[in-house]
Parts: structure tokens; sequence; C-alpha cells
């Protein structure tokens, strides 16, 4: 062997190292084996969903940390408290506008292709039973207050509520601020406590790829093609829904803020491709807040838009609600009208708000839905049991791209994004590992 030829090979084989270190191609492997796996031996396959459990398990275990650290330092830190309340104020405004909206897309794309029509399903031949059991305590306003507030202090912050963890927080870096100097030892003490938590996060984030590998494992096992060929056409148009939603809607936002919303794809893929195999939002929410803060957002835009987000801006469920609701009012045979329709939307800007954290948040929205409204049987919802967990791959994916862009938003909104540091990021194609962002440990080890 030439010392040409081993010189040119040691380049690749230096790339190849760098890209198996990678955790996206990490995933994407974990994901093509899991199918694979799923494929060949489906009763193996259902056996491997622990692995995608305990994944999420483990990243449910860091939320409420992450929440409490990133919000309160943010707001102890603030100059000025009227800020926190005025990025909240633009936050909420924002949301609302853009939940409305993607409901207003689902209901328009529903009308149009019809996916439901021709199904003619009798009502008598459903079985309820077929539907989970769903809990309807944030079907109303007043169950929704409730989750707002926290029964201890320190129970809203070790336990798993993310509202209940996002109110305390507030209310803390409020108290914190205000105390000035007395509060100051508590206030880097939480920095501190920041810096150890984001360092559990790389360690579980290292996890990724088994959690994948074991979810689409048992999705593959458990819902195979012959089961899906009634459904297809709900899931091919749902699914062209939210491409068409994310390069129109999303697209134009970026647009608007002088930012490349494949940059920022690309620079968020690992968590993309963690939320898109796990369905879980959950599972990303600590990595995105540290990679939008390398991004070059303030820390207070992050600490209350991404967590308020989670909660607050779920953009792909809010089209899967509209589409889900027609598809069943068609299947059985049922015209609703435009004023029925806009009714059914205005429950479900109600209803779809604080079901971050539980499983099945929109499934439960739905059910809680139709149940409010009357114009579908409950039993209709057995229909799409058996493809929820397809669908939910899909708004997943949007609920965290449409929050890294919220984000972004409210941080230019408030002048507390650097333009030129994120336009560069986005246009770089260096992986996250070397970014020029930020040197941290606990960031390379999350982000590797």
């Amino acid at each position: 062997m030439t010392s040409a030829t081993t010189a040119a090979g040691r380049p690749q084989r230096s790339r190849l190292n760098r890209l198996i270190r990678e955790l996206w191609f990490q995933v994407v492997l974990g994901a093509v084996l899991g199918i694979a796996v799923g494929i060949l031996a489906p009763g193996l396959g259902k056996e491997l969903k622990p692995l995608n459990d305990w994944f999420i398990d483990l990243v449910k275990m860091i939320v409420v940390p992450v929440v409490f650290c990133v919000v309160t330092t943010g707001i102890a830190s603030m100059d000025n408290l009227r800020k926190a309340g005025r990025i909240g104020v633009k936050a909420i405004g924002y949301f609302l506008v853009l939940s409305l909206l993607s409901m207003l897309i689902g209901l328009v794309v529903a009308n149009i292709f019809q996916p439901g029509s021709g199904l003619h399903v009798d009502p008598a031949s459903l079985n309820a039973d077929d539907v989970p059991e769903t809990p309807n305590e944030h079907a109303t306003f007043t169950g929704f207050i409730s989750s707002l507030i926290p029964t201890s202090l320190l129970g809203a912050i070790t336990g798993d509520a993310i509202l209940a963890a996002l109110m305390v927080s507030i209310v803390f870096g409020v108290a914190l601020n205000m105390a000035g100097e007395d509060g100051a030892p508590l206030t880097r003490g939480i920095k501190a406590l920041s810096d150890v938590v984001f360092r559990i996060v790389g360690w579980v984030m290292w996890l990724a790829p088994l959690g994948t590998f074991g979810a689409l494992a048992t999705v593959v096992s458990t819902y195979g093609a012959e089961s899906l060929k009634q459904l297809g056409y709900l899931i091919i148009l749902f699914t062209a829904t939210c491409v068409a939603y994310v390069l129109v809607v999303l697209g134009a936002i970026m647009r608007a803020c002088r930012l490349s919303l494949f940059g920022l794809m690309r620079f968020l893929k690992a968590e993309l491709l963690v939320a898109l195999s796990t369905c879980s939002s959950e599972a990303v929410l600590p990595q995105l807040v540290r990679k939008l803060e390398t991004l070059g957002i303030g820390r207070p835009v992050v600490g209350i838009v991404i967590p308020s987000g989670f909660s607050f801006n779920l953009d792909g469920s809010a089209v899967y609600l509209t589409m889900a609701s027609l598809f069943l009012a068609q299947a059985m045979g049922i015209d609703l009208s435009w004023q029925q329709q806009l009714i059914m939307v205005g429950v479900m800007m109600l209803t779809s708000k604080g079901t971050a954290g539980i499983a099945g948040g929109a499934f439960i929205v739905l059910a809680s839905t139709v149940t409010a409204v009357g114009h579908v049987p409950l039993a209709a919802l057995s229909l799409i049991v058996g493809i929820d967990r397809i669908l939910n791959e899909g708004r997943v994916f949007i609920n965290v791209l449409g929050n890294a862009v919220a984000t972004i938003v409210i941080g230019k909104w408030e002048k507390d994004l650097d333009i030129d540091k994120a336009r560069s990021i986005l246009k770089s194609r260096i992986p996250e590992t070397t970014a020029p962002a930020d040197t941290d440990s606990t960031k390379a080890g999350a982000d590797t």
C-alpha cells in the first residue's frame, strides 16, 4: 500500500468515525434496525417496547428540573421583570394565532378531500370498548386551571407535571429577582445545578438510539400494512398536510425572520429524529432548550417560550384534531355545517391546552371534544385507535419544529436573538459537535 493510498484512507476513516459518533446518525441506524426487526421478527419486535418506555421515562425524569433551572435563572437574571411579562404575552398571542390557523388548515383539507367519505360505517357496529379510557380532567377550563396549581412548592419541582412546574418556576424566578443581592447566592446555586442537569441530559441522550430502535420495532410489528389499507388515505392526506404546513406556514415565518427553515431542521436533526421515532415531544425538550440557546437566543426567551409552547403551541396536534374529527363524521355519514365545525374548533382551542406530558394527549382532546360537542358518537374513535400511533409521528414532528420557530420569532421580536450568529450556524453544514457556538462540555456531550 502506497503512502498516498494510506493518506487517502485516513480522512475517509476519520469522516466515518465522526459520522458514527453523531447522535442523529445513531438514531437513524436505530430506526432502520427497529424497522427490520419489526418486519422480520414481529414477535421479538413487540417485546422491545420497554426500550422506548425506559428512554421516555428517563427523559421525563429530567424534564422538570430543566424547566425549573432554565425558567428560574432566566427570570432571576432579568434587569426588568416587565420583560418576562412581555415575553409571556407575546408568546401566548403567537401560540393562539398559530393554533387557530393550524385547526383551520386541517378543517379546510378535510372538507376538500373528504377522507372519511365512502366508508359508510354503521354506528351499531362500533364497539366503544375499543376506545381506551382517557382522563378528562383537562376537558374543562376549571380542570386546566387546577393543573396549573401544585399541591406543594417542592412537589411541583420533583413531580412530572410541566404546567405546575412552569408556574412554580416563574413565581420562584420573580421572587429571586425581587430579592436582589439577598437572593444572589441561591440564584448562583440554581445556575450550578443547571450545569449538572444538562450534563445528565447529555448522558440520557446517548440512549436515544435504543429508544428509537424499540419504538419502531414495536410499531412495525404491531401495525402491519394489512391493517392500514382502509385508513391509508387518511394517513397519506395527514402526512401531506403536515409537509405542506412545514414548507408553507413555518417556511414563511422563517423567511420573515430572514433565516433558513431547512438550516434549522438540519441543526435540530437529532432532536427531530428522536421526536419522530419515539412520538414524544418531551423526549427532546431538555436538548431543544440547550440547542436554541446555542443558536443565539437569550435564556429568558428560551426559558419561557419552550416550556409554555409544549403546552400551548401544539400545531401538529391542532391539524390532527380537526382532520380526525371530520374524518369520523364523514365515516359515520354525519354532515356537519360550518357553524358546527367552527363550534368544534372553539371547543378544541380550550381542551387542547395543558395536555403536555399526557400519553396520547391529542387523542384525549379528540375524545373530550367529541363528548362535549356531541355530534359524533364516542364509539367512532375506535375507527382510528389503530393508526393514532402513526398519525402521532407527524404531529409531534411539527410540534417540536413549530416551538423552535416560535422561540426564534419571540427572540427576534424581543431583540434577544443574535441574528448573525443564528444565520451563521444555520448556513453551516458543520456537525453540531464542532459548531463554534459554545465549548461547554455539557453541550458537546449532549450533541455527540
